[in-house]
């Protein structure tokens, strides 16, 4: 089957009702990005950051999957799919994707403070600070804060380099390391673009840019690549 690569962010999340917090206030929900989402931050105070993300998580668990979220998911039937996602929360795989690769982690589960390869799930939406790893370290979101290494990052170059076909939506490749990765995609594969706000794409061969949000642009071109059997 031919080998499909998905890079989503936000923009595919912020449909569902999920905030981002590159909008136009440069908050996070009305935090400062240093305040909440930095080693640094949990340093200086560990209970408002904890406290931060277990509202972010008690929102994941609120949103439903959209009908882009679906639309990726129903490719599985005809292609080998692997969707690269910049978000925090679990929508695809609720949506029903089967093989997502998170760069920023997830958020419905926990990490030691001091080993992030120990990762536990969280019962509810609520992580304690009287919650410890088996190391005795106080557990927190398992996510990847601003100033961390992105450990799946390498990972996700290769599966970008192995594509037979490439789709990019809901993020504006502001972000880096994950902004680079459309450049390990061969210049002889198609890369369609759903979003929007088309983001600027030097030196790119083989793109499609399909200028519209998430939830209409993405079922259409799943439609169109079935229907074809690309």
């Amino acid at each position: 089957m031919k080998r499909i690569v998905i890079l989503t962010g936000a923009g595919i999340s912020a449909e569902s009702g999920l905030k981002t917090f590159r909008d136009s206030d440069g908050l996070w929900e009305g935090y400062n990005i240093e305040d909440v989402a930095t080693p640094q931050a949990w340093q200086r105070n560990p209970q408002l950051v904890q406290d931060f993300y277990n509202m972010r998580r008690k929102d994941v668990l609120a949103a439903q999957p959209n009908a882009a979220h679906y639309a990726l998911a129903k490719l599985e039937e005809q292609f080998n799919v692997t969707i690269i996602t910049q978000n925090i929360d679990d929508l695809h795989e609720r949506a029903g994707s089967t093989n997502v690769v998170h760069l920023h982690g997830i958020i419905t589960r926990s990490q030691s403070s001091i080993n992030p390869e120990l990762t536990y799930p969280i019962e509810g939406w609520e992580l304690k600070m009287n919650e410890v790893c088996e190391l005795g370290s106080p557990l927190r979101a398992h996510v990847v804060w601003f100033g961390e290494d992105v450990p799946m990052i390498e990972y996700a170059a290769k599966i970008c380099a192995d594509a037979e076909l490439f789709i990019l939506s809901g993020t504006s490749l502001a972000v880096y390391p994950a902004a680079g990765l459309i450049h390990y995609v061969r210049s002889g594969v198609k890369k369609y673009i759903v979003d929007p706000n088309i983001p600027a794409v030097r030196r790119l061969t083989n793109v499609v840019e399909i200028q519209t949000k998430a939830t209409i642009g993405i079922p259409d071109l799943v439609e169109e690549l079935m229907l074809n059997k690309y």
